[in-house]
This record gives structure tokens, sequence and C-alpha cells, in this order.
């Protein structure tokens, strides 16, 4: 159990504080159109660009936490380095056309080139896929463990501290409140470090270690490694990647957002995952390894200092809620609704979406089991669609995208129950669930060229 002082609780409450007067007097400096309502004017330079950026890429942080200090250097090899390559592809193939596009969400994109049917299908899944309902339930966790707040109220609290500003300010309020998230984040992260460091120097990690935990496989097969590589793979249909292009004042500042992003990425996922191994090298009997960061931070910072890290934990989630809330708010709005008002749409999508990402929440009260289904379903149907979407040369039948959108979720849910109960064999129980759904769609691919070939 997490002791707090005084001194913690009012760093953590000037942190709450500082955070919602930045979100509120943000929201006061938008235009009220719709372009600086989903893409604060378009306006945005590189350096407010690379901030929200980064920010937005951490809200799984216990997540990076646990997997570190289980099996070490790998998690930077599986979670970090692949996405690093995938965002660089992004920003260099990807960038200028997303930019050049006149629609406001992948859903709109989707529908201009395949129909009103694949549009609706690709709204579901990135409505889905992008639910803040795990980082709010990772908010509520902390709050529920380490000061006592039951997780219902949690849930409610996050959502409604972030709807405060969203309502109102849209994106333009989620980039200033990221910049302020950005800034405690790394510091919360790298105090933590520098006074782990100063205290059990580096040699500890050699001593106390595994030789595993220090190796960049952990002793993994390749066919695990190279699957978190392929889920990587949903970096292009992220659609916070999107919309954060579109919002930039250029595509060059998107481009090189991007680019520069990546190398801040390699920071931050520095700070996090020495930690982790500090952790388990100085603390190896934990009972709950999703929370490591926190009772390293017990054991080796001060009063003060606690708490400041306890926002930084916050911060890094609440950088990826606020975002995930925004997008699944406007995917309601805009690709469901469609009455007129596209910002007012939003701001009602916004409330729903919090509500039901409290349901979910509440129905599924795992973080890790949440990310991995969702991805599972959603991803192989969505990359299939953006791609054609985007790429002439990639572009499929409509009868194949909407296909592929249904098979492949079937596909993926179909593996993964049959997995979960144990009637795959042995050989196959490594392949996970998304890559039974990619296969399923690069199997219509290849049919539907075959028979185009054929045909002449």
């Amino acid at each position: 159990m997490i002791s707090f002082t005084s001194a913690d609780y009012i760093v953590l409450l000037l942190f709450f504080l500082v955070l919602i007067f930045t979100g509120y007097f943000a929201s006061r400096h938008g235009k009220g159109d719709d372009e600086s309502y989903f893409f604060a004017g378009k306006k945005i330079g590189l350096l407010l660009f690379i901030i929200t950026n980064v920010s937005t890429w951490y809200g799984g942080i216990l997540g990076i936490g646990e997997f570190t200090y289980q099996h070490g250097l790998v998690t930077w090899f599986t979670q970090g380095l692949p996405y690093y390559f995938f965002a660089i592809i992004f920003a260099v193939f990807m960038v200028k056309k997303v930019y050049e596009g006149d629609t406001i969400t992948i859903p709109q994109k989707i529908e201009t080139v395949y129909g009103r049917t694949a549009g609706k299908i690709s709204a579901v899944f990135v409505f889905i896929l992008s639910s803040p309902a795990p980082y709010l339930l990772m908010i509520a966790q902390i709050l529920h463990l380490f000061f006592g707040l039951p997780v219902l109220g949690g849930l409610i609290l996050s959502a409604v501290i972030s709807l405060f500003y969203l309502i109102r300010g849209g994106l333009l309020s989620d980039i200033y409140v990221d910049a302020f998230l950005f800034v405690i984040m790394f510091s919360g992260f790298g105090l933590l470090l520098w006074s782990v460091y100063n205290t059990a120097g580096s040699e500890i990690l050699v001593t106390n270690l595994p030789e595993r935990h220090l190796s960049l496989t952990g002793g993994f097969s390749p066919l695990y490694l190279g699957v978190w590589w392929m889920i990587a793979v949903w970096t292009f249909v992220d659609p916070g990647f999107h919309q954060r292009v579109k919002a930039a004042r250029s595509a060059q500042t998107a481009k090189w957002g991007i680019i520069i992003s990546v190398a801040l990425w390699l920071v931050f996922d520095f700070l996090t995952n020495v930690s982790g191994l500090y952790t388990a090298a100085l603390l190896p009997d934990l009972a709950d390894a999703k929370n490591s960061f926190p009772l390293l931070a017990e054991n080796y910072l001060s009063s003060g200092f606690k708490g400041f890290f306890f926002a930084a934990l916050f911060a890094t989630i609440l950088s990826t809620s606020n975002s995930f809330l925004f997008i699944s708010g406007t995917t309601l709005g805009i690709d469901f609704v469609r009455k007129g008002n596209k910002s007012k749409e939003a701001m009602y999508g916004m409330i729903l979406s919090a509500v039901l990402a409290i349901l979910l929440a509440i129905l599924v009260p795992s973080v890790i089991g949440m990310w991995y289904l969702v991805g599972s379903v959603c991803v192989p149907g969505l990359i299939l669609a953006t791609l054609g979407a985007y790429f002439p040369n990639l572009k499929l039948s409509k009868d194949v995208i909407v296909l592929g959108f249904i098979l492949g979720s079937i596909s993926s849910v179909f593996w993964y129950i049959m997995r979960e109960s144990g009637f795959i064999p042995d050989g196959a129980m490594s392949i996970e669930p998304m890559i039974a759904g990619l296969a399923v769609i690069i199997l219509l691919v290849l049919r539907e060229r075959i028979i185009s070939f054929i045909r002449g």
C-alpha cells in the first residue's frame, strides 16, 4: 500500500487544478466553427504537434511496467521498436494523402471510396478501437488501489474531468492539455529513474536480473516476436494519428512531427523500461506486477516527489484518455448521426461515449483483456479498407472490403474462443487471433486478384 503525506496530496491537487484550468482556458479561444473544433483551425505548429503526438501514445503505462517487470528488455523490442518503424512509414507514405483529404474521420474516407455500408461498418470498428474504456479503468484502478475511491466513482470522475473542457474546446483543449501532461509525464519518470539510479547504481541491473531480462528477445520464439510486430501495424489505422495530421499547419509539419516524435518515444521508452528493470531487480517478489511503477516510487521517492510521480502516472494515462474520448465522440456524432451541426453532434457523442466506456469497463474489468480483444477484432479489416482508400493501387472491390470487415473480425473472434477453450493444436497456440483475421483477409484479396487476372 502506498503511503501519502499532505505534501503528496497538495501536489496532486495542484496537478488536477492546473489540468482543468488549462483545458478550460484553451476552450475559450476556439472560434466555434467545425474546423476549429475538430482540427484546431489546422494551425498546429511543429512543437505542439510533436508534444500531443508523443503524449497520447502511452496510455497503457501500467501495462508497460508489468511487461517489463516480468520479461525485461523484450518490452521495448515488441512494444516500442515496431511502432517506431511503422510510424516512420506512415510519415513518409501516408501523411500527405491524409492531410490533403477533405474528410474528418477514417470512416468518412472509407465511405467515399467503398460506399455507405463499408463506411458504417468501419465507423463501428473505429468507435470500438478508440474507446477510452481501458484508460478510464486504469485511472479508476489507481484511485481505488492507492486512494480508496470506489472503482465506479473513479470511472465517473475521470470521465467528467475530460468532458469538462473537451465538450466546449474540442481538439484545441485536448492539445493544450496534452502539452501540460507531456511536461509532467517526462519530468515524473525522469525524476523516478534519477532517484533510483543515485540510490542503487547501475550494476544491480546486471547482478540481480536474470539473463533473459537483458536480452532483446527475452528468450521468446521468433513467431511470438513477429506477432507483436504484426500487431503494431495498427499504427496505420490509429484515429489519433489521422486526426492530428489533419490539424497540422502543413503536411511537412505532420511528417517531420511524427519522425521527431519517434526520437522522443525512444527517450520515454528508455525512462519507463529502465525503471521497470530496476523494479524487477530491487523488488523481485511483487504480488501484482502492474503496480511495479507505483511501488518503486513508494520505496525511492520522498514526500512531495512521490505525489509528483503519481501526477506523472495520471498524466500519461489522461493524455490518451482525452484523445480517445474526443475521437470516439467524433465518430458517434459525425459517422452515425449526421444532422448538420457536426460539433454539437460530437459533443453529445462524447457524453454517450463516456457512458458506454464506463459500462464496458465495468463489464470487462481488465485493461489487457480489452486491448487484446479490441485489437484482434477491429484492426484486420480496418487496415485493408484504410490502405485501399488512400492508395488506388491497393483498392479492392466493395464486396471484398465488406467481407473483409465481417469475415476478418469473425475469424479473429472464432480463433480467440477456440484457443481459449483449448481446441487449437499446441503448435498453433502461439498464433494470435489478429493474425487469423489477417490470414482470412489475405485469402480474400488473393482470390479477387486471381479472378481479375483470369478475366484479364
